[in-house]
Formats: structure tokens, sequence, C-alpha cells
């Protein structure tokens, strides 16, 4: 099964890639590793705003993870041309704005780790850190960004 039928299947659309805020590229490739800009959590457009443990909860920073992580996908479909090209997902560097009583930041985190295991299986399986930040760009809830491996051509 293909990487688009498995998002398909699972009941990803994937939207079309955000563009950088500031002066970056969303993507780099070095050799067989491709390396994804920290990616925000969009809904309907808008970004998903908030604090973790002050005005967010727990649930709204899973939703907003696995919302960067779908747009980590299109990232990523952008710079290959197809999601099968990707060999593994290496690493996820996820930042948590939350408050300072607030800890769960690797639950937040599994709203995208668990999203790259349903859609790309054990290769999904990747290193991960979990950061609790003050705030992040336009008050965004959460970003991620990844180290992906590339399929040789």
């Amino acid at each position: 099964m293909s990487i688009t039928e498995r998002l398909a299947e699972i009941g990803i659309t994937l939207p079309e890639p955000a563009v950088p805020v500031a002066a970056y590229v969303p993507a780099v490739r070095a050799g067989n590793l491709l390396h994804i800009s920290g990616q925000l959590p969009f809904d309907a457009g808008a970004v998903m705003t908030g604090r973790l443990g002050e005005d967010r909860d727990l649930a709204y920073g899973v939703t907003a993870a696995r919302a960067c992580g779908i747009m980590l996908l299109a990232q990523i479909k952008a710079a290959l041309g197809s999601l099968d090209k990707v060999e593994r997902i290496v690493k996820l560097g996820v930042f948590v704005n939350s408050a300072p009583q607030f800890t769960d930041q690797p639950k937040v985190a599994n709203g995208a780790s668990e999203l790259m295991q349903d859609v790309f299986g054990e290769p999904g399986r990747h290193a991960r850190s979990a950061v609790g930040v003050p705030v992040l760009p336009l008050g965004a809830a959460v970003e991620i960004d990844a180290v992906v491996a590339i399929k040789p051509d």
C-alpha cells in the first residue's frame, strides 16, 4: 500500500504546505536526510494558539501536535514529490507553549508521534524531544520540526 493510499485509509487529506513566516526555507536536503523546519498547527486555516496548562488543556495540545504532524507530511511531500520516498522518520523536535506547572509535553508530542507511526508503520517510529517553552511564533500552542531519512534513488 502506498503512503497516499494509507493517508486516504485513515482519513487524512494533506493541506497546502505553509509558507515560511521569516527568512528560512521549509526543507533542506543534505545527502539522504531531509530537515523540515518547525511547523505550526493549523485548524481551518488559522494557527492553533494558546498555552498548555494555562488557557489550553492536554487534549488541545495533542490535537495541535497532530496538526503539526500533518503539516510536516505536507512539507515532506512538497520537498520529495512523494511520501513513498521516506525511508524513516528519524527524529521529531516538539516544542510546547506551556505554563511552568505543565509537565505533560511528552503526552502532547504523542499527537505527532502516533500519527507518524500510523502513516509509515515501523519506519514512523523515531527519536524525539519534547520541550516546554514560554512562547512560540504567532502564539502557537505547539511547533514541531523533523529529520527524515530518504530512500536511495
